[in-house]
């Protein structure tokens, strides 16, 4: 069997029946995103005993206000309060057990420009001619290296709490990769070049990636050929999480889509992991809705029996 491992994501609110739906979709893994004010070891180790009395592992957890920090991406007044917060958020993680967390160098969103139909199922649209014409969000213009230099300030002072804590960092790159600014912000993570300069600053033991399929074609030419990449990084022991989406083109615009109608042949991605032996996880990622009553459960069920196909 391959080392890879199907995930999926579980709400850290009332689980159930998510951790069903997960266990009969044949999934070994869950993620799960967590509420800033129940980061506490013990609020962590309680979902984790709930995840594994159901025979499942959680593989990393999240907590977004922590992973997508402006006052850290942009050295706001606040900064070292929000470090220090985050520090103590990998402290609690490997109190708890769960040795993987997330984060992506944008300190607003993921763009989008609204839903577009892929077969006819909503999607998320994304157009870069629109989003770069979007004002500043955080009152002005930001120089890449600046980002660069704030990006090195938090490493440095995070490396510490997770060599204690034993927990990595999952670096997901910008979503959409441009390489413009998009609310005068310009995308840190967008091309390979971005993740060596990124791992330069700390070792495979505390940092690596989230090897986002989707991202990585819809930056085509930026990122280059992603099987090459995740033979690499696989081997380098950089890959930590994988998401698994196709999309419609690459950038300028793209619709999300299932994973067999996108542009992109995604079966040699699943080889080079299958190759590499690759032992982290696979994620089903923004699936489009299906028609009510199937809905995004159906579609999640849709993408996660072709990974299982494809693996």
């Amino acid at each position: 069997m391959p080392s890879a491992k199907l995930s999926l994501f579980v709400p850290f609110e009332e689980p159930e029946p998510h951790l069903t739906f997960a266990a009969q979709l044949g999934a070994e893994c869950v993620y799960t995103w967590i509420p800033e004010n129940r980061t506490d070891a013990e609020s962590i180790r309680s979902f984790r005993c709930r995840v594994e009395d159901r025979g499942l592992t959680l593989h990393n957890a999240g907590c977004i206000a922590h992973g997508k920090d402006a006052a850290i991406h942009l050295a706001l007044a606040n900064r070292d309060e929000r470090v220090d917060a985050f520090c103590d958020f990998v402290t609690n993680l490997g109190d708890a057990g769960v040795s993987v967390t997330t984060f992506t160098w944008e300190p607003d969103q993921v763009w989008s420009s609204g839903i577009h139909a892929t077969r006819t199922a909503r999607a998320r649209w994304v157009d870069e001619r629109e989003l770069l014409r979007v004002r500043p969000t955080h009152g002005r213009r930001y120089d890449r290296e600046e980002l660069w230099d704030n990006f090195a300030y938090f490493i440095e002072r995070i490396i510490p709490a997770c060599r204690s804590a034993g927990v990595r960092l999952a670096l997901h790159p910008n979503d959409p990769p441009s390489d413009g600014e998009l609310g005068g912000i310009p995308c840190l993570i967008r091309a390979v070049s971005d993740y060596e300069r990124a791992f330069g600053f700390a070792p495979a033991s505390v940092l690596g990636m989230e090897f986002c399929c989707g991202c990585w074609i819809e930056g085509a030419a930026g990122f280059g050929d992603p099987v090459s990449a995740i033979s690499r990084f696989v081997r380098e022991d950089r890959v930590l999480i994988v998401h698994f989406r196709n999309v419609s083109s690459p950038l300028p615009e793209f619709t999300e889509t299932f994973p067999d109608n996108g542009y992109a042949d995604v079966r040699p991605i699943v080889e080079a992991l299958v190759e590499t032996e690759y032992a982290g996880t696979i994620t089903p990622d923004h699936v489009p809705a299906l028609v009510e009553p199937y809905g995004v459960g159906a579609s999640m069920a849709y993408a996660a029996g072709y990974i299982r196909a494809l693996l």
